[in-house]
């Protein structure tokens, strides 16, 4: 049933139930992306679950979410079971052999996997705008945030440091707003409530560092397997928005990190997008066009992405004509909505005479699924019926004393697990603040001292003349009692009565004048 360089999904069926032949996912182009829809309870996490087996045996490192905590079993050697064994005669596989996998956990609160972390540099001002569900004034004020923090070297890495950053620029606003356009204290405020509400949310345990290295997904072990990495979603899907965006934000670093390697023979990675909506959900047409353009050019990095969801209708049509494989598991249709979904997701494969696809959708059972791969020079198979492939590893999920076991011997074990706080824009701009402190109470010092000092003297002195001063006091006395004093005569006496007036009159004559010519002047 195996073919070399191909994933074998299952068997598919003939209209009277009879074994048709085996279908499967070349890997040469399982980078053009792909859908897994249905509704829930008809088998979508046990699809996710066999193709990861297949792509790790295959040699290509996997990402994805376990979002009901069911999918951490893949670490773990199947058991035997009678319905499990029973799929595997009806479908012709032989041998159905049980194998576990190489699994790293990881989780944003650390506590069923490794602690996953990003900046908030990283993260982006239009992620973050995204995660706040701010206004476009608001992603404004955000976007200059992280412009000055750039030309201020002034790293970006937990929710303290822009919290800082947003003190600072709310007691600089008009400066700022002359440099960068206007920036409002209203918005200031409104960004630090929403920063608030995050870290009420449990989102500081997501920024910060040690960063995810992206290398650390795309792991490979000695014998060739590629790891797959589970990113346990269950507390995680409390706040659908911050695990929409880490999973967008993570696809993004892919995106930016790995450089072009064209069409390949395998995927270097393959990253399945569980409850693919909560992306969608009320998102700008920014993010969506954002998303697009990641889903488009990441093929030609040699990333396959896979949204897995309930609804073709939750995957806007933009991005949805990029998925090229498409595996869809039962929906029903009694609204006109469910109607409508029931008839994108027809009319989205190539069509199969023997059946019609419509009415096929809403009658597969459990583990049976439409399937259509893509083929020779990535053109589209003929939809076909299928019942899909029992998983080799454990179905369910497993015990936490196995999970702890698991997690011990992990490659990454000890490298995220404790927090870094290293110098950032919290401890800079607390520093500059207490330097300005410091100088600001160095100049008051120096004023108050200042003051303290008595004013000297403004009085107009002429040489000869005395003071009336206690320094002219001490020149009388000292001249008095020097020896050879006399008294002076009476003609002396008048001499110099007439001098001081003459000495007066012309002082006043002068100061006259020149009050005379600035009151002209004036």
């Amino acid at each position: 049933m195996l073919e070399k360089g191909k994933l074998y999904v299952g068997t598919s069926r003939n209209p009277d139930d009879s074994i048709n032949k085996g279908e499967y996912l070349d890997l040469k182009y399982a980078n053009r992306h792909g859908l897994i829809t249905g509704a829930t309870g008809t088998g979508k996490t046990v699809t996710l679950q066999i193709l990861a087996e297949s792509f790790s045996n295959a040699g290509v490192p996997v990402f994805c979410a376990d979002v009901k905590g069911d999918l951490s079993g893949i670490a773990m050697i199947g058991e035997d079971k009678d319905f499990l064994e029973k799929r595997a005669k009806t479908i012709g596989l032989d041998p159905y052999e049980f194998q576990e996998f190489p699994v790293i956990f990881w989780d944003l609160f650390g506590e069923k996997g490794h602690r996953v972390r990003t900046t908030i540099s990283e993260m982006g001002p239009l992620l973050l705008a995204r995660l706040m569900d701010m206004s476009d004034a608001q992603e404004g004020v955000l976007n200059i945030a992280f412009k000055l923090a750039d030309e201020n070297g002034l790293p970006l890495l937990d929710l303290k440091d822009l919290r800082s950053l947003l003190g600072y620029m709310a007691g600089e606003t008009e400066k700022l707003s002359a440099m960068y356009g206007n920036i409002t204290k209203q918005s200031l405020a409104t960004i630090q409530r929403g920063l608030l509400v995050l870290e009420q949310q449990g989102a500081e345990n997501f920024f910060g560092e040690p960063a995810l290295k992206i290398a650390d997904i795309m792991r490979t072990t000695n014998d060739g397997r590629g790891a797959i990495s589970v990113l346990a979603a269950d507390k995680l899907m409390m706040n659908p928005r911050l695990y929409g965006t880490f999973l967008l934000w993570l696809l993004s670093e892919l995106f930016e990190e790995l450089p072009e390697v064209g069409d390949s023979d395998k995927p270097r990675l393959v990253f399945f997008f569980d409850e693919a909506h909560l992306l969608f959900d009320e998102a700008p047409k920014i993010l969506i066009d954002r998303v697009e353009q990641v889903v488009r050019l990441i093929r030609s990095k040699g990333v396959g992405v896979y949204f897995v969801t309930q609804n073709p209708l939750d995957v806007p049509e933009t991005v949805l004509s990029q998925l090229g494989n498409r595996i869809q598991h039962a929906l029903r249709a009694y609204t006109p909505r469910e109607q409508k979904a029931v008839k994108v997701a027809a009319e989205t494969f190539r069509p199969n005479p023997a059946f019609d696809c419509f009415e096929a959708i809403t009658q597969l059972g459990v583990g049976e699924a439409l399937v259509s791969t893509l083929g020779a020079k990535g053109v589209p198979s003929m939809v076909e019926r299928t019942l899909v492939r029992p998983p080799s590893s454990r179905l369910g999920p497993i015990t936490e004393p196995e999970r702890v076991k698991v997690m011990a011997v992990s490659p990454v074990a000890g490298q995220y697990d404790t927090d870094l706080d290293r110098d950032s824009a919290f401890e800079m701009l607390q520093r500059r603040a207490e330097e300005a402190a410091k100088a600001e109470e160095e100049e008051r010092s120096r004023e108050e001292k200042k003051a303290e000092k008595p004013p000297e003297s403004r009085r107009w002195t002429l040489p000869g003349y005395g003071d009336d001063g206690a320094s002219g006091s001490r020149r009388t006395t000292k001249s008095r009692s020097r020896p050879g004093y006399q008294r002076q005569t009476v003609t002396e006496a008048v001499i110099k009565s007439v001098a001081r007036s003459a000495a007066t009159s012309l002082g006043r004559a002068l100061v006259r004048g020149i009050l005379g010519s600035l009151k002209k002047g004036f």
